[in-house]
């Protein structure tokens, strides 16, 4: 009898190793860069349609044009013309006489501008003397209105008084109309009077009150 062979069972295949497609890295493949270069082509060219298509000679909007300022000197109900002035200076003492300059000396202004006008109306022609006093504080300027509008304290002196301003045949305004503002720190004074003894009360109180705008003219 021959000797029986022993079987093995047969050994099982081998696993196939399955190779994974290769991953890009971080930064992105040639792929990805020029995708990018893409869409930066894209946004250049919508870019240039825009400009193509957009109207010709289209604009922004005009702006509105910015007013002229008024002009003081011709804004109200008379015209004035400038005689001399404004003499600008910061000792309102030595510009000033009676009780006004006494109280400077206490209460020392900041500014003094002193200015004349003329101004016509029919026949009627005055000189018309614009003060403006610039003092520390309003509450200065309240006390200084008061005290010259105070009959017999004197004033700040108009530029013919002092002999500033030579005018042969001027009159004197100091004996002819008053007013007085006083705004914020400021305070305006005006006085008037006709040449050539010209008499109308109610036309030079009128030109009195209107010259208080031309402080403006001193700014």
């Amino acid at each position: 009898m021959g000797a029986v062979r022993q079987q093995y069972p047969p050994p099982p295949p081998q696993r196939q190793l399955r190779q994974s497609p290769q991953q890009p890295g971080r930064g992105g493949g040639p792929s990805r860069l020029l995708r990018g270069a893409g869409l930066v082509a894209v946004a250049l060219v919508a870019g240039l349609v825009w400009w193509f298509v957009r109207s010709p000679g289209e604009e922004p909007p005009p702006t509105e044009p910015t007013q002229a300022a008024e002009d003081p000197l011709t804004s109200g109900e008379f015209d004035y013309t400038t005689v001399a002035g404004p003499e600008v200076s910061d000792d309102c003492a030595g510009n000033s006489y009676g009780d006004v300059a006494d109280w400077f000396a206490d209460h020392p202004c900041e500014q003094v501008s002193r200015a004349l006008y003329t101004t016509e109306s029919g026949d009627a022609r005055a000189l018309v003397s614009v003060v403006v006093v610039t003092m520390p504080d309003a509450g200065g300027a309240q006390q200084l209105k008061a005290v010259t509008d105070t009959d017999g304290t004197g004033n700040v002196n108009d530029l013919v008084r002092d002999e500033t301003v030579s005018l042969p045949g001027a009159p004197n305004v100091a004996q002819g109309e008053y007013e007085s503002r006083a705004e914020g720190t400021e305070v305006t004074i005006v006085e008037a009077a006709f040449y050539a003894d010209h008499t109308d009360d109610e036309l030079l109180a009128r030109i009195g009150t209107d010259a208080l705008r031309l402080a403006d003219a001193h700014a």
